[in-house]
């Protein structure tokens, strides 16, 4: 019989932030679907439209929280993918850090690449 191995800890917080941010995506991707694809389809769609939807505060907001919520669920699935693999010692440590400095990289040229489609200059 095999046994059940993940390495998410017993209890953590970790996990539930994994299933927390999947139902979150869900819910934003349906939004998305159905923005873009039922009431504007995607050939209509023009990047002033794009910078029109941003300029509001509601969907920046919301956007800005889809890239930290994506962000966290994709490198933290990976990094429990390859911890469940067998990932151990040096190995995963540079992993860990890697992905790491990865998203802080993601998140830092989303949240410019928002602030820039809604006129947001911080400088």
């Amino acid at each position: 019989m095999s046994e059940r191995y993940s390495s998410f800890e017993p209890g953590g917080r970790r996990w539930l932030w994994q299933r927390v941010t999947a139902a979150f995506l869900v819910v934003v991707l349906a939004f998305h679907f159905f923005l873009l694809h039922f009431v504007h389809h995607a050939d209509e769609v023009t990047f002033a439209m794009s910078a029109g939807r941003m300029e509001t505060l509601s969907y920046y907001s919301l956007m800005v929280l889809f890239l930290l919520t994506a962000t966290f669920h994709g490198v933290n699935g990976v990094y429990n993918a390859l911890v469940n693999t067998g990932l151990s010692g040096r190995q995963r440590t540079a992993v860990k850090w890697t992905l790491v400095v990865a998203s802080v990289v993601l998140i830092v040229q989303g949240i410019r690449t928002a602030n820039a489609w809604a006129g947001i200059s911080l400088v």
